[in-house]
């Protein structure tokens, strides 16, 4: 279980949206280290052993709730906060508002955010994450829960799902607790006080589109029951990691240059990690447009922007996802981005991306103040 020493009340200024790729030692070999073999890797990220150890690789630093405070005069200033959403599982959520909320008392939309890495690295600690959604927040003017969920292989999916309806039932009490008026005043009044809990969205890239994606199905679905005071307007997924087993003409053709975000190995390997053991890729969780997957049709979806990548392997996927929805009766707002790839909004690791990601930023504002 990853546990983090939860961080302080700060501010954090307009954000640096950087990238650091940190220099990792070689990969074990034969038994050397104790752990046996490794038996799956994906370069600079993970390292899984033959006797199942799980070795994650600083590819990308975690950052404390206390990096890059500022003056509270600064522009676009954010004020962030750590938070336990569940001790049972170690699933914890970093809380993001604009500062302006403040003085100005308005209640703003709510964004609960799942981050991507294949469902086996990442945190809502990596400094390109608090960077982006410090971003989100300032510019699209929302709160912001980005939630810590547990990984593969140590937790295969649905632990994932899992979490995430773990996080909209604390979200939901926390509206509950924000509609009291006697209640004390605690560590996260600051937060609540922000909060319109009558606006939420579900959020995620990558693997962490695939979360809300599935989350937002199973709360159509009453797996939490009724969640008043509560109100899922929509869902914004962002280059959803979904799979199958048929490849697209992008997974196929789509060439990748080197430290690319998303390969087709990468992409396999994630998946045999995260899977439910002896599972193959139709699995409803990887390919929600397989036969074994509940028609879309019966899925009660919230509306949902599916933001796509040009240079993406997974661009066909996602294209063919959207045209789905729309034949099954969704309401689906689509916004592709040129020149891109996987996750260039947080790795930014081409010279389209910042442009590109204030394009992101505006569609999302856009989708969410239509709400």
């Amino acid at each position: 279980m990853r546990r983090r020493r939860m961080g302080a009340l700060h501010i954090v200024g307009e954000p640096r949206v950087t990238f650091q790729q940190q220099p990792t030692a070689a990969a074990g070999g034969g038994g050397k280290n104790g752990h046996g073999a490794v038996v799956e890797e994906i370069h600079g990220l993970i390292r899984v052993y033959k006797d199942g150890h799980v070795e994650r690789l600083p590819a990308i630093p975690d950052v404390p709730c206390t990096w890059g405070a500022t003056a509270p005069g600064a522009p676009g200033g954010v004020v962030a906060r750590d938070a336990v959403v569940d001790r049972a599982t170690g699933v914890w959520a970093r809380l993001y508002a604009p500062m302006a909320a403040a003085t100005t008392g308005a209640r703003l939309p709510v964004v609960v955010y799942f981050h991507g890495g294949g469902f086996c690295v990442g945190s809502a600690a990596w400094s390109c994450y608090h960077e982006f959604l410090a971003q989100l927040a300032a510019r699209a003017g929302c709160a912001v829960m980005s939630v810590d969920y547990r990984l593969a292989p140590e937790h295969r999916l649905p632990a994932a799902f899992d979490d995430g309806l773990a996080a909209v039932r604390w979200l939901r009490h926390q509206a509950a607790v924000a509609a009291t008026r006697a209640a004390a005043p605690d560590e996260l009044s600051w937060w609540r006080a922000r909060c319109g809990f009558d606006r939420v969205f579900l959020m995620g890239d990558s693997a962490g589109a695939n979360v809300a994606f599935h989350v937002a199905a199973r709360l159509g679905q009453g797996h939490l029951g009724a969640l008043h005071p509560v109100t899922v307007r929509g869902a914004v997924i962002v280059q959803p990691f979904f799979g199958g087993e048929a490849r697209t003409a992008s997974e196929k053709t789509m060439a990748q240059p080197p430290g690319s975000a998303l390969t087709l190995p990468t992409s396999d390997c994630y998946w045999r990690l995260a899977l439910p053991a002896g599972a193959g890729r139709d699995h409803p969780w990887c390919n929600p447009l397989s036969r074994a997957a509940p028609r879309l049709e019966t899925l009660p979806l919230p509306p949902v922007l599916v933001c796509v990548s040009e240079q993406d392997i997974l661009r066909d996927r996602n294209l063919e996802l959207c045209r789905a929805m729309r034949k099954a009766g969704k309401s689906v707002e689509q916004a592709t981005y040129g020149g891109v790839g996987h996750a260039f909004q947080v790795l930014h690791n081409c010279h389209l991306s910042q442009p590109r990601t204030q394009e992101m930023l505006a569609h999302i504002k856009a989708f969410v103040c239509a709400r």
